[in-house]
Parts: structure tokens; sequence; C-alpha cells
């Protein structure tokens, strides 16, 4: 899908989240992670953009890792 070309002095519109439909089919188990679940989101994007590369996505794994233990206490 192609957008239109943008005016100038217009802001392009900004692309959907990447894991919009991972989180409409994974709803509730997102929702469990309450509030690491943007956390999550954002770990889910990097592993897209990186195809999966879990190594390229360590800042992420560790930020999540870091939510779960802060709400675990």
């Amino acid at each position: 899908m192609d957008q239109p070309p943008s005016q100038p002095g217009q802001k392009p519109l900004p692309s959907p989240p990447l894991h919009s439909d991972d989180a409409d089919e994974d709803d509730q188990s997102v929702k469990q992670l309450q509030e690491c679940s943007s956390v999550y989101l954002t770990l889910q994007d990097c592993l897209i953009k990186n195809d999966r590369n879990w190594k390229s996505c360590q800042r992420e794994v560790q930020a999540l890792k870091a939510c779960n233990d802060r709400r675990k206490k």
C-alpha cells in the first residue's frame, strides 16, 4: 500500500505498530503482563525488525526481565 506523497509542511502519517496483529491475537496474554505489556510489545517490534534475532534485541529482553522482576516483588 503506497501512501500518497505528503504536501509540504505536512507530517507523514505514522505507520501502524508492527505487532498490532500479534497483539490482537494474543490480547489476553499481553493483558496478563499488566505494566510490562508495553515493554513486551517493544520487544516484539524489535524481533520483527531484526528477523527474530534475539541477540539484536538484548536491550529489550533485559528491560522485559527487569520489569517482570519488579512486578513479582
